[in-house]
């Protein structure tokens, strides 16, 4: 297995070991594609989030798409089919069933990992993601299963929340159809439709994003807690983007802004668990991130003279 990526979620992570054998460009095509976007209006409430736009497309109009099977039967032909057209499957486990999860046993959240055949009744599975979770540590994992194994593995949730699934349809970076997730799910190369203008309201760009998020979070520990986990993602993303660049100051000190923020939000989240919401600790990580999000588009301003 080739080194796992930092600094990405379990959906770009998978997303990166699925494509790099077609794409060997692809960690460095995916940093160039990391932005943060959000919309204001999605049809469940609250916030939905994009940090990136989208790697998977082929240019003739094949990309990703979602497939799900209501029984096993089925989703194990599905996937043997795919494996057998393409190689490898991208497919969606289930955290409480994955046993080198912090979460195994426990809570229930969508994961990628890629699949493989291994001979006729093994199969091979690979999970790139590698952090420090609010569940605890995962480190990167590849071995294999036999189909109980692998049944077990992608058990389909038995509950989601409107975050989750906002987090499922823009995986991919643009809003796409999802398959039920009280079905066995994976992802499948296939035509994908022409995309339309984006629906709702969206603030684009990186300040403008981040404001809206702090504006939102800040005063409100309960938002606070339903987007810690967009939060984090987003401060996985833009480090990953910013390593991939020759280091600056301002790229540094923008990468240690970005890392401080997950870990005000958790203070934060904790703080309000106790009955003593520390707004202010939360408000000054978002203060001090966007001020170096600032200088460091300033300094990008003047080397390129606009």
């Amino acid at each position: 297995m080739s080194e796992p990526p930092a600094e990405l979620s379990c959906y770009t992570a998978g997303l990166v070991a699925y494509l790099e054998p077609r794409v060997p460009d692809i960690r460095d095509r995916l940093a160039a594609a990391v932005s943060l976007r959000v919309r204001t209006d999605p049809p469940d409430g609250g916030l939905a989030f994009s940090h990136h736009a989208r790697v998977d497309l082929d240019g003739r109009g094949r990309g990703l798409v979602y497939r799900g099977a209501g029984d096993w039967a089925a989703a194990r032909a599905a996937l043997d089919a795919e494996v057998s057209r393409y190689g490898a499957v991208l497919a969606v486990g289930n955290t409480r069933h994955i046993p080198w999860s912090p979460s195994y046993g426990d809570t229930e959240t969508s994961h990628w990992v890629v699949l493989r055949r291994h001979g006729d009744d093994k199969w091979q599975v690979r999970d790139d993601f590698d952090a420090l979770t609010p569940h605890g540590t995962q480190t990167a994992y590849e071995g294999l299963l036999d189909y109980a194994g692998l049944q077990a593995l992608l058990t389909p949730l038995s509950r989601t929340t409107a975050q989750a699934v906002s987090r499922d349809r823009h995986a991919l970076g643009e809003a796409i159809e999802l398959a039920p997730y009280t079905g066995y799910r994976w992802l499948e190369l296939g035509d994908t439709p022409d995309t339309p203008a984006p629906e709702g309201t969206w603030v684009d760009g990186l300040l403008p994003a981040l404001r809206l998020v702090a504006d939102t979070v800040c005063a409100d520990p309960d938002a606070l807690a339903r987007y810690a986990d967009d939060i984090w993602t987003a401060s996985r993303h833009q480090r990953f983007r910013l390593a991939s660049r020759p280091g600056t100051a301002g790229a540094t000190e923008a990468a240690a802004a970005w890392g401080a923020l997950p870990q005000a939000v958790r203070f934060g989240i904790a703080s309000a668990e106790r009955g003593r919401y520390r707004e202010g600790v939360v408000r000054q990580a978002f203060e001090q991130l966007t001020g170096t999000v600032e200088r460091l588009e300033s300094e990008q301003r003047k080397e390129t003279g606009r």
